[in-house]
């Protein structure tokens, strides 16, 4: 299967800073769905900062797509929940290490709170192949 991936920005749209604007995903594809994933080791500890769990978000959605034949440059859109503002230059940060030249769409919400209290990041991706 292969499937065309194609990133634009138009020029009447404010340019983004670390996402794309559209993705056009065309010809035969296989689409991956992943939950969003939290700042959760696997041995169920989590880190007691916002930059661990950030760190620990993103390995942990690396995790499921290397389990599933893909990586982050399969990501096509994530769609990011933070519950602190003050989060979120580290997150960006740390979201232009992980996707380099291969930035997906993206959408970013803060939120009063996630299903566990202790939870600051869970981020939820779609990929492509």
């Amino acid at each position: 299967m292969t499937a065309q991936v194609t990133r634009s920005n138009p020029p009447a749209v404010r340019e983004p800073t670390g996402y794309t604007h559209a993705i056009q995903i065309t010809g035969d594809a296989r689409r991956l769905i992943i939950s969003g994933q939290v700042g959760m080791a696997p041995d169920g500890t989590v880190p007691t900062n916002g930059e661990g769990q950030i760190a620990q978000a993103f390995a942990n959605l690396r995790a499921v797509l290397t389990a599933n034949g893909m990586g982050v440059e399969n990501i096509v859109k994530t769609t990011t929940f933070l519950t602190d503002r003050g989060l979120l230059d580290v997150f960006r940060a740390a979201r232009k290490a992980v996707f380099a030249e291969h930035v997906p769409a993206s959408t970013l919400l803060f939120v009063a709170g996630l299903a566990d209290p202790r939870w600051m990041v869970e981020i939820e991706a779609e990929a492509v192949e």
